[in-house]
């Protein structure tokens, strides 16, 4: 079991591309807690958008969890 978070939006039952997309988010260790203001932040929907961060994650030397939580993988990192 996982505890994936209250702004969690499950895929459609006949989804399968989006239930996988899913699981490799929350494999990753991302989940979808947040104070209740703005949700999250941005998780993949599709398992285009999972391949497309994990070879910017490969080719920036990020970890896998970062990039999945881009809107853009290829922007540069914040400096907080």
């Amino acid at each position: 079991m996982i505890n994936t978070g209250r702004d969690l939006a499950v895929p459609r039952r006949c989804d399968a591309a989006g239930w996988r997309a899913l699981e490799e988010v929350l494999r990753s260790g991302l989940t979808f807690h947040s104070c209740g203001c703005g949700g999250p932040g941005y998780r993949p929907r599709s398992r285009a958008e999972v391949r497309e961060r994990r070879t910017a994650a490969e080719r920036l030397g990020i970890p896998l969890s970062t990039a999945l939580a881009r809107h853009d993988p290829w922007e540069p990192q914040e400096h907080r």
